[in-house]
C-alpha cells in the first residue's frame, strides 16, 4: 500500500482556489426561489472579513465559537472564519431543544454563536447563556443580534495565507447520540485532514464536480463529504432551500456525488412506484432501447443522472432496495464511519460490491474484532477524545483502537458486516439475548414498512414495532395485515428459536427528530421508543392477532 497522504488544513485549500480559480462559482444558495452564487474570491473575502471581526473581539486563542443553522453558504463561511481567526468551531444541530443547546454551549465554554437558518429559534433561544455574543446570518436574520453584513463591512479582510498547526483542535462535534447527554468529540486539523486526503485517493471526484448539501452540516458525514470534499477538490456546492423545494433543488444541482440515508432512498423508491407501478416498470425496463430511456428519465427526475457516486450510510440499507436501484442504473455504495473516527473507516468500492457488507477498510485503517464481537478501528483519523471527559475517552479506546460500539465480522477479503449494536442487545424473559438490528433489516424488505424497532425486554419472545410508509397508510387495513403477516411467516423461519417474532404492532405516529424518536441523521433512538411503549408490551403480546394496531 502507498504511503499515507499528508494532512492539509481547509485554510490551505481555500488559499489555493482563491489564487487559481477566483472567479469560478463555488456555492449556489437558494433563497425565496432565487439562486444566489458566491465565487471563490467572494467566499474568501467574506471569510477573511469575518475572521478579522472575530479577531477584534479579543478572545483568547482557541476559544470555542458555536454555529447553529441549517445548511447554507454562510455556515461554511463562518466555519472557515473561525479557523482563520485562530479559534475552534462547535456546530450544533439546527433542531436541538433549548436544554441541549444550553448544555453544549456551556460545556464547550463557547464565547460566541453564529445564528442562521432555523425553523424555531423562538423556542430554542431560551437556552442561550446570558453572556454569549451572537452573530446573525444574512437572508436569515434574527433581530437583536450583531448582523453579519455590519461586521464584515466594518472590517478589512485578514491578509496573507494564515494557516493553523496540524495538531491544533479544529472542531468539537457534539454527537446527537441515541442515549444520554451529547459528548463533545474533539478533532484536530490533522485527524480531519488525514481522513479527507486519504479518502480522495480511492474516491475519485470528477473535475468540476457538484455536491448537494441537505443533511446537517453539524454531522460528521455531511461535513466530511460536502465541506471537506468540495473545498479540497475545488468543486461546487448547491444547498437545499427547504423540504418543499428539495426535489427541485436536487434536480437543479444534478450532483456528481450524493449521500442519502436509507430512509431517503426508500422515499425515492416510493415516489417512483407511486407514478409507475412495479409490474409496469419491470415490463418497460426489459424492452431494449426503451428500457434505457425510461431508466435515464427516472434518474433525471430524481436529479441523479450525473451522479458518479451514490452513497448510503448511518443505518443498514436492505439488499433488496440496493438491487432495485441497480436495475435503474443507480449503484448505491455503503459507507461506514462515525463521528469519533472522522467518518473514515469503511467504503464500498463501486466495482467491488458485496451486499450485506459495508465495504472494505479505507486506506491506512486497521480493523479488528474484539472478544465480544465489537468492531475496533485504528487510524490517524481517530479523535483526540471526548472534550473534558477523560474517563469516557479512556473507556472508548483499547490499545489505540477506537471501540465503535458496533458488533461485526470481517471476511477473508476484508469486507465488514455489521451484526448489531453492543448496547442494543436485549434479554428476553427466557434469559436469551437478542440483537435487533439484523432482524429489523429483514423486516424492512417489506415496502409497506418505513420504520421498525424490534423490542422484547422481559417478554418470552420479541415483538416488532412498525410505522407504515405514506403509501401503505393509504391502503386497506386488511391488505396491510396480510402483507405484514406474510413477512412474519417469511422472516421467522430463518431466525433462531429465541429470536422469532411473536407480534407486529402498527403504530400511529411516525418517528421523527421532532418527537425525539430519531437522531438528526434519522437513526432510531430506542430508549425514547421503549419509554413510550414498554408499558403496553405485555398487553400486545397477549392479544390473539399476529398483527396489532395501536
Amino acid at each position: 500500500m502507498a504511503s499515507p497522504q499528508p494532512a492539509k488544513t481547509l485554510l490551505a485549500q481555500l488559499y489555493k482556489w482563491e489564487k487559481n480559480r477566483p472567479d469560478a462559482v463555488f456555492m449556489h444558495q437558494p433563497f425565496n426561489g432565487q439562486w444566489h452564487t458566491f465565487t471563490w474570491k467572494q467566499f474568501g473575502d467574506q471569510v477573511r472579513r469575518m475572521a478579522s471581526a472575530l479577531k477584534a473581539l479579543g478572545y483568547p486563542p482557541k476559544s470555542k465559537i458555536g454555529i447553529i443553522s441549517k445548511n447554507c453558504a454562510h455556515w461554511l463561511m463562518s466555519d472557515l472564519a473561525i479557523m482563520m481567526s485562530g479559534h475552534v468551531s462547535v456546530p450544533l444541530y439546527p433542531n436541538v431543544n433549548a436544554e441541549t443547546m444550553s448544555y453544549v454551549l456551556e460545556h464547550s465554554e463557547a464565547k460566541a454563536l453564529f445564528v442562521g437558518k432555523l425553523d424555531d429559534w423562538a423556542g430554542m433561544k431560551s437556552g442561550l447563556p446570558e453572556d454569549i455574543y451572537c452573530i446573525s446570518y444574512p437572508m436569515y436574520e434574527e433581530t437583536g443580534y450583531n448582523r453579519w453584513e455590519d461586521l464584515v463591512s466594518k472590517h478589512e479582510p485578514m491578509q496573507g495565507d494564515i494557516d493553523r498547526d496540524i495538531e491544533d483542535t479544529m472542531t468539537i462535534i457534539y454527537t446527537s447520540g441515541t442515549t444520554g447527554k451529547p459528548k463533545g468529540v474533539e478533532h484536530t486539523f490533522g485527524s480531519i485532514g488525514f481522513a479527507i486526503a486519504n479518502a480522495l485517493t480511492i474516491i475519485k471526484v470528477p473535475e468540476n464536480a457538484r455536491f448537494f448539501s441537505y443533511l446537517p452540516l453539524s454531522h460528521i458525514a455531511e461535513r466530511m463529504l460536502v465541506e471537506m470534499g468540495s473545498i479540497c477538490t475545488g468543486s461546487e456546492v448547491y444547498f437545499a432551500q427547504s423540504l418543499d423545494t428539495f426535489a427541485d433543488n436536487l434536480r437543479t444541482a444534478s450532483p456528481s456525488i450524493f449521500l442519502g440515508v436509507p430512509r431517503i432512498w426508500t422515499k425515492f423508491q416510493m415516489g417512483i412506484l407511486a407514478k409507475q407501478p412495479q409490474a409496469k416498470l419491470d415490463r418497460l425496463i426489459r424492452i431494449p432501447l426503451l428500457g434505457n430511456f425510461v431508466k435515464r428519465k427516472i434518474r433525471k427526475a430524481l436529479g441523479l443522472n450525473d451522479a458518479v457516486h451514490c452513497f448510503t450510510g448511518a443505518a443498514p440499507t436492505p439488499r433488496s432496495l440496493m438491487e432495485w436501484f441497480k436495475k435503474l442504473g443507480i449503484t448505491i455504495q455503503e459507507v461506514y464511519g462515525m463521528t469519533e473516527n472522522s467518518a473514515y473507516s469503511h467504503y464500498t468500492r463501486k466495482d467491488n460490491i458485496k451486499y450485506g457488507s459495508t465495504g472494505q477498510p479505507m486506506p491506512h485503517v486497521d480493523v479488528k474484532i474484539s472478544d465480544i464481537g465489537e468492531i475496533l478501528i485504528k487510524s490517524k483519523a481517530n479523535m483526540v477524545g471526548y472534550y473534558k471527559q477523560p474517563e469516557l475517552t479512556e473507556g472508548v479506546f483499547e490499545d489505540g483502537y477506537l471501540k465503535t460500539g458496533d458488533k461485526g465480522k470481517v471476511d477473508g477479503q476484508g469486507f465488514l458486516s455489521i451484526t448489531g449494536r453492543v448496547k442494543d442487545i436485549f434479554k428476553t424473559e427466557k434469559g436469551k439475548y437478542v440483537s435487533p438490528s439484523p432482524i429489523e433489516l429483514k423486516l424492512s424488505k417489506n415496502s409497506n414498512i418505513e420504520q421498525v424497532c424490534v423490542v422484547g425486554t422481559g417478554l418470552p419472545q420479541p415483538i416488532a414495532l412498525v410505522v407504515l410508509s405514506e403509501e401503505a397508510q393509504k391502503k386497506d387495513g386488511k391488505e396491510i395485515e396480510q402483507s405484514l403477516a406474510a413477512t412474519l411467516k417469511e422472516v421467522n423461519p430463518v431466525l433462531e428459536k429465541h429470536e422469532k417474532l411473536k407480534k407486529m404492532v402498527v403504530l400511529k405516529e411516525v418517528w421523527s427528530v421532532e418527537n425525539g424518536c430519531l437522531t438528526p441523521t434519522l437513526k432510531i433512538k430506542r430508549n425514547p421508543i421503549e419509554d413510550q411503549f414498554q408499558h403496553l408490551y405485555t398487553t400486545w403480546y397477549q392479544e390473539t392477532n399476529e398483527v396489532i394496531w395501536e
